[in-house]
């Protein structure tokens, strides 16, 4: 009896605990199975991310990025430097030639230019403006050619004086010189002083061979250009000649002292003697910048 009651005992404490012993063994067995996946299961590899390249930037310290942010680009400036393509000149000897080309560039009225000989002409320019700077006309050397018409006196007006014949002096004997002040007044000054200094190499040697070494032929030109600007006009209203020989003259002494320069001035008429008085101040002054260095 007892043995019987301490079997069912046993049989009854074994089924209470079959149960939770099954239940632990199953939870066991599934997390084995799950710690095992994890570790050794069919696990998909990885696909590989490949992420694309970037560009590396360097980095600009904060102070110098603000200070590259604020500053402006600056264009680079290509300065065009003119070439100064210095004139070739000819030789003395040979230069006719040449300023026959350059002559007509300095007038608009290169009809006129047949008044000018084309012979040595440098060395015509260069002696008889140094022989006018000092009073004396060298017809012999003049740059031009003479007028065709010759000097006639007023033929009407002939009256007696001191038992000699006197003439009247004729206005229009002065037309003979209009032309040559034409030329003169087609010329810019400008342009003139321009090719003058161009030329004047050829010019310092032509005034060396008169034999003044180096001085410079400017002051001279200078010279006889202030020699026309101070020519003052006769105060008389008209000027009377004689003719004690072939050549007609002054009959007033005082005019007839006057150096051949000066009577030769007074033979181009007033009207003449003012438009090339005009003429030539403006040259004077342009050859006074030029010489001072202001354009």
């Amino acid at each position: 009896m007892n043995n019987s009651n301490t079997t069912q005992q046993h049989e009854q404490m074994t089924k209470k605990s079959a149960p939770w012993s099954l239940i632990i063994f199953i939870i066991v067995i599934i997390v084995g199975i799950g710690v095992a996946w994890q570790f050794t299961g069919n696990i998909e590899e990885p696909t590989a991310i490949v992420e694309p390249e970037v560009e590396k930037v360097a980095i600009v310290p904060e102070p110098v990025f603000e200070a590259l942010k604020d500053e402006e680009p600056e264009e680079e400036v290509v300065e065009l430097v003119p070439d100064i393509i210095e004139p070739v000149l000819p030789s003395l000897d040979e230069s006719d030639d040449w300023l026959k080309i350059k002559l007509p560039e300095i007038t608009w009225r290169k009809e006129l230019l047949k008044l000018v000989i084309d012979e040595d002409m440098i060395r015509r320019f260069v002696v008889f403006t140094d022989n006018f700077a000092q009073g004396v006309v060298a017809y012999e050397h003049s740059p031009f050619t003479l007028p065709k018409s010759k000097f006639s006196p007023d033929q009407a007006n002939v009256s007696q004086q001191n038992n000699k014949e006197v003439w009247q002096w004729d206005e229009s004997s002065t037309r003979r010189f209009s032309l040559y002040v034409d030329l003169m007044r087609s010329m810019d000054s400008e342009s003139l002083v321009q090719w003058y200094f161009e030329v004047k190499p050829l010019i310092d040697e032509a005034y060396s061979e008169l034999g003044y070494g180096d001085d410079d032929f400017t002051q001279t030109l200078q010279d006889a250009i202030t020699r026309v600007l101070d020519m003052e006009l006769p105060s008389k209203p008209s000027m009377t000649l004689v003719r004690p020989s072939v050549m007609y003259q002054f009959s007033d002494a005082d005019l007839e002292s006057l150096p051949e320069s000066d009577k030769l001035l007074l033979r181009l008429g007033k009207d003449n003697l003012l438009v090339m008085k005009s003429v030539l101040l403006e040259l004077h002054e342009e050859l006074a910048q030029q010489e001072n260095g202001v354009d």
